[in-house]
């Protein structure tokens, strides 16, 4: 049975998520975007931490809280005025941007309550065990059928090309 507080604590944070990430697609200043989007991720780190993921909290403030919004504003500052403001969407663009996010809305919704009819109907599996982190490592690394090296590498040839992109660009300047 879970305790009050953690109850209050987790719609805390799930509250945090989403008011982080409404105001990171809405506001007009890419920088702020970008710190919200910062807070965002922060809280999805501690939604791991809150299940007992330290690992993966872990990774998502190292990886995404870290790296990734770094690089964005890198980029932001590399290519635009941080000051500036974006230029308003025309009501065309606001009516598609909104059917495309009600469209989403219902298809998450979709598959989140028929996910969860698909739960309540499994065996009892009894105890599962939970992979170690030697098996993680070993799994991230690994080349065979189950492995994540290629992905791993695919990513990191991604990112060197971002460096080099960032670095053309700011040379021309």
């Amino acid at each position: 049975m879970e305790s009050v507080g953690s109850i209050i604590a987790y719609v805390v944070v799930a509250l945090a998520i989403m008011i982080f990430s409404v105001l990171a697609v809405t506001t007009r200043k890419i920088l702020r975007s970008a710190t919200f989007l910062l807070f965002a991720l922060f809280a999805t780190a501690a939604v791991y931490f809150m299940l007992g993921y330290q690992f993966l909290g872990g990774v998502q403030i190292a990886v995404y809280a870290g790296g990734i919004v770094v690089l964005f504003v890198f980029s932001i500052l590399l290519t635009s005025h941080p000051g500036d403001n974006s230029s308003k969407l025309e009501s065309k663009k606001k009516t598609v941007g909104l059917i495309g996010a009600v469209a989403m809305f219902a298809v998450c919704a979709w598959s989140l309550i028929s996910r969860c009819s698909v739960i309540k109907n499994l065996p009892d599996l009894g105890e599962t065990q939970l992979p170690t982190m030697k098996q993680i490592g070993a799994d991230l690394m690994s080349s065979g059928d189950h492995g994540y090296l290629l992905p791993f590498e695919a990513i990191s040839v991604l990112l060197l090309a971002c460096i080099i992109g960032g670095i053309v660009v700011a040379r021309k300047k």
